[in-house]
């Protein structure tokens, strides 16, 4: 007889379920077929950690972002896409709750009394943030070291949400394309190990693989779910504020959502 895994015993009942997603789309890009699924037996709640974007002057990588949308202005766009979320997920039953955490590309550094006024975030506003560049550094997977202490302030959230919701199950993403938000997400997620399920990024998936390594470490293995994809495309559309600039020929992938649990022999 084959053993169920962490998911399917838990999909066996109805306790809750607690979503990490790092961004307003994440949550629903990943696992968003699974969550519709089981939101009808059970409750979910996406607590979504980079959820806002400082004014401007912005970086030359926010303003290439700000351009791709079709809200063009950071507080505009970071509005219509909270009001999005919210929409998405009451459509499918499940709880949404944003953090409030600055969005990568647009977190600053603690700026030094020499700075004085604004004038380097209006010359050169690459200095005054924390990820001056997407490709350079919030896509190579290096946290900086000026994240501490907004790691631990998350991180404090997350347990307390842990013990308010009684979440049987805590999802985090694998950190598929390396990007930083998703990396101190899977980070505050492995600080639960007891209850753990970790989801391929998508779609960075579509172009990268996860870390077998990392899972090999964890005693994690992959496991995929692929009822529903075709409501999950309709929800990935209903984030109109930037669904072409992720996917600007028009097509949307109908991947299997796929999730690492722990293996038979890895002590859970």
């Amino acid at each position: 007889m084959q053993l169920l895994n962490r998911i399917e015993r838990s999909m066996a009942g109805d306790a809750p379920w607690l979503v990490l997603s790092p961004h307003l789309d994440d949550a629903v890009l990943s696992c968003g077929a699974l969550m519709e699924a089981q939101a009808r037996g059970r409750q979910i709640m996406v607590a979504t950690l980079f959820s806002d974007a400082d004014p401007g002057p912005h970086t030359r990588a926010a303003g290439s972002f700000l351009r791709q949308c079709v809200v063009g202005d950071a507080g505009g766009l970071y509005r219509a896409r909270q009001s999005e979320d919210r929409e998405v997920l009451t459509d499918m039953g499940v709880q949404s709750l944003h953090l409030g955490a600055v969005d990568a590309l647009f977190r600053r550094r603690r700026r030094p009394a020499r700075w004085g006024s604004s004038a380097w975030d209006r010359l050169l506003p690459e200095v005054t943030h924390r990820y001056p560049t997407y490709r350079f550094d919030i896509a190579q997977g290096r946290i900086s070291r000026g994240d501490k202490g907004l790691i631990r302030s998350l991180a404090a959230t997350v347990a307390t949400l842990l013990a308010e919701t009684q979440a049987e199950l805590l999802f985090c993403p694998a950190g598929v394309g390396k990007h930083v938000d998703h990396l101190i997400t899977r980070q505050l997620g492995t600080d639960h190990r007891d209850r753990l399920v970790m989801y391929s990024d998508f779609p960075y998936d579509l172009q990268a693989g996860h870390d077998s390594r990392f899972m090999n470490q964890l005693g994690y293995e992959p496991w995929s779910w692929d009822d529903g994809l075709a409501g999950k495309q309709r929800r990935i559309r209903q984030y109109a504020s930037q669904v072409e600039a992720l996917f600007p020929d028009g097509g949307i992938p109908r991947k299997p959502e796929s999730y690492f649990v722990p293996g038979a022999d890895a002590g859970w």
